[in-house]
């Protein structure tokens, strides 16, 4: 198959590709000690894989419905004690599968987005960052039930860390004389924002994105992040 390229030699829906693929599954830590934790423990729930990897369970909701997605995750109905619905308890489909599979095509990937960077340069770079973001922002604040019709800034930042910290982005929401801010203490992107900082801009045109997909009144967009040499990686509208 022959793909077509633009004018650096570079297909941008594939770059765009990459860019997206990346944020969801590149230096994903908790997703594989989930895997790894079910490997041993058969019939984990997620109450206790949520202690287990020290997050909340809508986190680890979110990485067990994509690891069964993938086919590597099943479940079955566990009886409990008490009144309600069985509790789900997973387990993996094949003790014998490993992830070295998903480190190798994570670290292709890294590859080819490194590449693409390099080729079109930083100014288009970050461009192109910047409206991935954006266009996957609006997608996910689209997704979540508004509250009202002109969400605030600052309700709309609190629920945007938490759909970042289901992403692998460990966000939280702050407030100072600034604004309204997300400060991210994990990069999905691991060292390849470190190589490359025009990476940031992708949290960037998340957060854009999100707040108006949430509805949110419009705000301005700064950012600070550590691969720039910042002490935090902060979004503030």
């Amino acid at each position: 198959m022959t793909i077509t390229t633009g004018e650096n030699g570079l297909d941008p829906a594939l770059f765009s590709a990459t860019v997206t693929s990346l944020a969801h599954s590149f230096g994903d830590n908790t997703r594989r000690k989930i895997y790894f934790y079910l490997r041993d423990n058969p019939g984990a729930t997620a109450s206790e894989l949520s202690q287990h990897c020290a997050v909340h369970a809508n986190v680890v909701r979110h990485h067990l419905e994509r690891l069964t997605e993938g086919g590597y995750v099943t479940f079955d109905n566990v009886r409990k004690t008490t009144v309600g619905r069985p509790a789900k308890g997973y387990r993996v489909v094949d003790e014998t599968v490993v992830m070295d599979g998903s480190l190798r095509r994570d670290a292709l990937l890294v590859a080819l987005l490194e590449m693409a960077l390099d080729r079109l340069g930083p100014e288009a770079s970050e461009e192109m960052a910047h409206d991935v973001g954006v266009q996957y922002g609006r997608t996910l604040g689209a997704a979540v039930s508004p509250t009202d019709s002109n969400r605030t800034v600052k309700n709309a930042m609190s629920a945007i860390a938490g759909l970042l910290t289901a992403h692998g982005f460990d966000a939280r929401a702050e407030e100072d004389d600034t604004g309204q801010s997300v400060v991210s203490e994990n990069c999905p992107f691991g060292s390849a924002a470190t190589h490359h900082p025009v990476l940031c801009a992708v949290d960037r045109g998340l957060i854009a994105g999100m707040l108006e997909g949430l509805g949110a009144q419009k705000s301005p967009i700064t950012l600070t992040s550590r691969a720039r040499g910042d002490a935090t990686c902060r979004v503030t509208a």
